[in-house]
């Protein structure tokens, strides 16, 4: 199953790191890439356009100076999100210097992705769309992207209702691009056990999300080591569309999880901006493999760790017939 060219030979193990809301900053993509697993960002959380261009360029000069000082040791392309959603008013200026950067990795959302992966590709990007069910699968396919996301149950942020054992083998029988998964993924074999599904990379959001480079709260962080997988509550009632959050988070915003608001109207140009939305900055979101994480590591510390599980995995003894 197809690993695209921009990835091969640059992975240490075959993963991805999320781009996070308020969360995913340089220094988390930068350490991220430097263990060899792609690292991303909302382009978002550069909150304006200066921010952004400034963002791409050392990112990217940061990571050049790395892979001439070492050769021979996998560094990772990054990459960014794109929300194109009709109601992302930056759209067409975030496109404009994603394309002026040439950023390797480009993950849409939240829409059809369109024209924007022929603009992507002609540079030699690649673009991988986030999907939560077949329709949108066969959608972003036709639209000619080069890998989907299935974001699957138990997902951090805006997450499917999708058991992976269904989605990744359906999507399957008629996507022959990148699969990656996405859903409860916070160690080693749980990237090994994607590979074994039928997807060709891991994504792991949650997870770095309780590292030392991650821009989150140290409230945030610490809520994350303490919860499990029944504090994870899945709602539209927050931003408009479904997503999974810390039920305690709620219950410090004043909300009762079993008695949650109706749904707002999704608009993107009050989701997507850090300094207005409550959703996102007060109520903390991640996935139901949170039970998984203990520690508050460094990225590079992480990842060492991933590596092992991940082998560990990969050389465990197969299961034999008495037969």
């Amino acid at each position: 199953m197809p690993i695209p060219t921009v990835l091969e030979g640059r992975l240490s193990i075959p993963a991805i790191a999320a781009p996070m809301f308020i969360v995913s900053g340089p220094e988390l993509v930068l350490a991220t890439c430097k263990a060899g697993v792609v690292g991303t960002f909302p382009v978002v959380n550069a909150r304006n356009h200066e921010l952004l261009d400034q963002w791409l360029g050392e990112i990217g000069a940061d990571l050049e100076a790395a892979r001439a000082g070492n050769p021979n040791q996998p560094i990772a392309p990054h990459g960014v999100n794109l929300v194109v959603h009709r109601t992302n008013v930056r759209l067409e200026k975030d496109l404009e210097l994603t394309v002026k950067h040439k950023v390797p990795v480009v993950v849409t959302s939240v829409g059809n992705p369109g024209d924007i992966a022929k603009t992507i590709q002609d540079y030699g990007g690649v673009v991988f769309h986030d999907v939560t069910n077949i329709r949108h699968a066969q959608k972003a396919a036709a639209a000619g992207v080069d890998g989907l996301i299935l974001v699957c149950s138990g997902a951090g942020g805006h997450a499917g209702t999708m058991n992976p054992f269904a989605l990744v083998r359906q999507v399957r029988e008629f996507f022959d691009g990148t699969i990656i998964l996405s859903g409860c993924i916070s160690d080693g074999a749980g990237i090994r056990a994607a590979e074994a599904l039928g997807a060709d990379l891991a994504y792991l959001g949650t997870r770095f999300i309780a590292t030392e480079e991650s821009q989150a709260k140290d409230g945030y962080k610490a809520m994350l080591v303490e919860a499990q997988a029944s504090d994870i509550v899945y709602t539209p009632s927050i931003s408009g569309l479904p997503a999974n959050f810390i039920r305690q988070s709620l219950e410090e915003a004043g909300l009762d999880p079993a008695n949650l608001p109706p749904a707002p109207k999704v608009d993107m140009a009050e989701e997507l901006d850090p300094d207005r939305s409550k959703a996102w900055k007060d109520i903390w979101s991640a996935g139901e493999g949170v039970g998984s994480i203990h520690d508050l590591p460094s990225t590079s510390d992480l990842i060492a760790r991933l590596e092992n599980e991940y082998w560990a995995a990969v050389d465990k003894k197969p299961w034999v017939s008495a037969r």
